[in-house]
Order: structure tokens, then C-alpha cells, then sequence
């Protein structure tokens, strides 16, 4: 970043979103530094954007543009480039004046890229008639997602999803507890597509993390809006993890701006899990100050693998809360349902009778139905 200019308004302006002296200094220095783009920090109208382009002389774009190009740049599943292009075209249709615009026109760089760098004269129509098919090929591969989310669901393994602020660990804390080898770069929005793995934890019990895309502050409506299918996969996990950077000096407004976008998908409900990243980095005095502040939390360094285990043991916890011991009889001809049980839940004995095998297991509640048929004897704890 060549230089920043900032500006305090009561409110903004509605030519240029910021003053015309506030313009006439930004042109200046824009000139003095030979800059070739400006990017404000809010989102522009179509008309402020020609206006501002115009009076400083070079690109203008806003914040949302930039995130759509950040997004553009680290989508490659088929998926996630549909969710960015849908973005990108519910971005660009208010932004048409006449009978159309030439998107070279606006050069290459920050703000212009698409999926595939694509460039195309479109028109209000053609623009239209884009996002209707897009729609619909993201609405299919909802349905395939739906699918897919039923068959994990008829299992009832648990599903864990990393939430929080891009750059704040998730992929890196994913692949420490699952030994996976997902993509991780000190960059912002690097993981766009769901990842799931999977975790055997307590003796055999199997957890599903989902690593998923990162939250900013002032999220652009364009991407949650296109980026719901995606994000639906938040609203149906069992719990939440909210991975904070607890080094980062903005720590407290990047856990307000997580917390919006959990009520803007409406997974706020979802059981949350405050875990603090990046501990090693931070002395012990203020690691302390954290603890009291959030006695809740748990504090780890996903690079180190500090705090993992306590984690592990919290969330086995939360899970244990909606569980129930039973005591199964399982004929010898139904040992196949064992695999589930030891899938779903922690084999704590079994007994080899002369019919059956008799097991006490801890499961979820609501599998209880799947196995009345083994006449469940006793419950031996709520």
C-alpha cells in the first residue's frame, strides 16, 4: 500500500462518499506517489465510482470489488467459482449504465478478475440471464450437498465446523487434528470450498471437522448471498468452532464481525466454541488476561499443537452432554450393527452370551431409535 487517507464524517457524501477537499488531497496524493488505484473502504455507488474516477484520474474501486477479486483469485472447485462469477455478477448489474459496458474496458488488476480471467462485453440482459443459470447450477449442486449432508446425518457423526476471521488458523488447526495436508498460506480468504476430514478420538470415536470459508468485517451481501449453500453447512453442525487470532490487535472487533455473520446465516443458535489461536505468540501475562476475560475459551497454538488435547477433551464434552448410556442385546446374526455403534458412539464393554453379545455403549440420544430393536434393558445413565 503506497499511502492511506482517512476521513471522519457525520455522514457520507453522497457525490463522492467522502468530501470534495478530502477528494482534491487524495488526487494530490495519488499523484505525488504515481498510483495507479485506489481502493475505498466502503462500498460505491455507481455513481460515486464514475465520479470519483474521473476527479482522481485513475481506477476506483471499493471494498467489495477487492474482496470479490481476493475470492476470484482462490476459487477452484467448480463450485466456488459459480459462487464467486454469481457474486461478481450481482456486483456488476447495478454498476451497467446504457446499453451496456465493456468490462476491458476497466483494464486488468485488482478489482477486474473473474474465474478463468474472463473478459466479455455483456449488456443488463446478458448480465441477467447469467445469474438465473448460475442460480440454478448452484441449486443443483445444493441438492448433491443436501445429499451428501443426509447420508452423514443418517450415520449421526458428529460434525465440527471451524469458523472464524479469514487468516485465523482454521485450515492450519485442521490439519493438525486430522493429519490432512489442506492448503494453508498467510493470506486472506485462502479456503473457499468446505473440507471435511475426519478424527478418531476417546477410544474410536469418529469426529467431522469442516473447514470453512472466512469471515471478514462488513462481509459484501453479494458473497453470503451467493456463498449460502456453502455456508449451510455451518447451520447444521453439531458445534462451532469460533477460531479467534488472539495475537491480532484487532482481536475483539474480528470476533464482533464473526458473530454478525453467524446471525446473518442464522447459525448464532448453533453451540459455539471459543478457541483462542495463536498463543505461542503471545506473552504469558496477557495469555492470563485472555483466561479471565473468556473463562469459556480454550487457548491453543494450532502450529505448536499446545492446547489440542484440552480442546479434544471440550469437545468430547459438549457431545457427552447429549448422550445416554445404554445396555444393547445384539443377536449374533445383527453384529453388523456394531460397526455403526463404534462409529457413533464408545463401546465400553461387551459380553459374548450364548445368543448375543450384550454391550454398553454411550450414544447420542437420538439414536436410541435406531437400536430399540435390540431391546435396549436398561439405561444406565441420562
Amino acid at each position: 500500500m503506497a499511502g492511506e487517507v482517512v476521513q471522519i464524517r457525520d455522514s457520507f457524501d453522497p457525490r463522492y462518499l467522502i468530501g470534495l477537499g478530502k477528494v482534491n488531497e487524495l488526487s494530490e496524493m495519488v499523484n505525488s506517489l504515481n498510483s495507479n488505484t485506489v481502493i475505498f473502504d466502503d462500498e460505491l455507488t455507481s455513481s460515486q465510482q464514475d465520479k470519483l474516477n474521473k476527479k482522481i484520474g485513475v481506477k476506483v474501486i471499493d471494498r467489495t470489488a477487492l474482496i470479490l477479486d481476493i475470492f476470484a483469485q482462490h476459487a477452484h472447485s467448480y463450485e466456488g467459482k459459480l459462487q464467486v462469477e454469481l457474486a461478481q455478477m450481482n456486483y456488476l448489474l447495478p454498476r451497467l449504465k446504457g446499453r451496456g459496458i465493456e468490462m476491458s474496458r476497466l483494464g486488468g488488476g485488482i478489482g477486474t478478475r473473474g474465474p478463468g480471467e474472463k473478459k466479455l462485453e455483456v449488456d443488463r440482459r446478458k448480465i441477467q440471464k447469467k445469474i438465473s443459470l448460475l442460480k440454478k447450477e448452484i441449486e443443483q449442486l445444493k441438492v448433491h450437498r443436501n445429499v451428501q449432508r443426509q447420508k452423514r446425518k443418517g450415520k449421526r457423526i458428529p460434525l465440527v465446523s471451524l469458523i472464524g476471521y479469514t487468516n485465523s488458523g482454521k485450515s492450519t488447526l485442521l490439519n493438525f487434528l486430522c493429519d490432512s495436508n489442506v492448503e494453508v498460506n498467510n493470506k486472506l480468504f485462502v479456503t473457499l470450498d468446505p473440507t471435511i476430514r475426519r478424527r478418531e478420538v476417546d477410544g474410536g470415536r469418529v469426529l467431522l471437522f469442516s473447514d470453512t470459508v472466512g469471515f471478514i468485517k462488513k462481509l459484501p451481501h453479494q458473497l453470503i448471498a451467493a456463498f449460502r449453500s456453502t455456508l449451510e453447512e455451518v447451520k447444521q453442525s453439531d458445534i462451532l468452532l469460533h477460531i479467534i487470532d488472539s495475537y491480532h490487535p484487532n482481536m475483539e472487533e474480528q470476533i464482533e464481525a464473526v458473530n454478525k455473520v453467524l446471525v446473518d446465516i442464522e447459525a448464532n443458535e448453533n453451540i459455539i466454541l471459543m478457541v483462542f489461536n495463536k498463543i505461542d505468540l503471545l506473552p504469558r501475562l496477557e495469555i492470563n488476561r485472555l483466561k479471565e476475560r473468556y473463562p469459556d475459551g480454550v487457548f491453543i497454538s494450532a502450529l505448536k499443537g499446545n492446547g489440542i488435547d484440552v480442546l479434544i477433551k471440550r469437545l468430547i464434552k459438549v457431545i457427552d452432554r447429549n448422550t445416554v448410556e445404554v445396555i444393547l442385546s445384539i443377536p449374533y446374526k445383527k453384529t453388523n450393527i456394531l460397526s455403526y455403534l463404534y462409529e457413533l458412539g464408545k463401546i465400553k464393554e461387551k459380553t459374548y452370551l450364548e445368543n448375543s453379545i450384550e454391550v454398553r455403549v454411550l450414544i447420542p440420544k437420538h439414536a436410541l431409535q435406531r437400536v430399540e430393536c435390540f431391546k435396549i434393558d436398561k439405561v444406565v445413565k441420562a
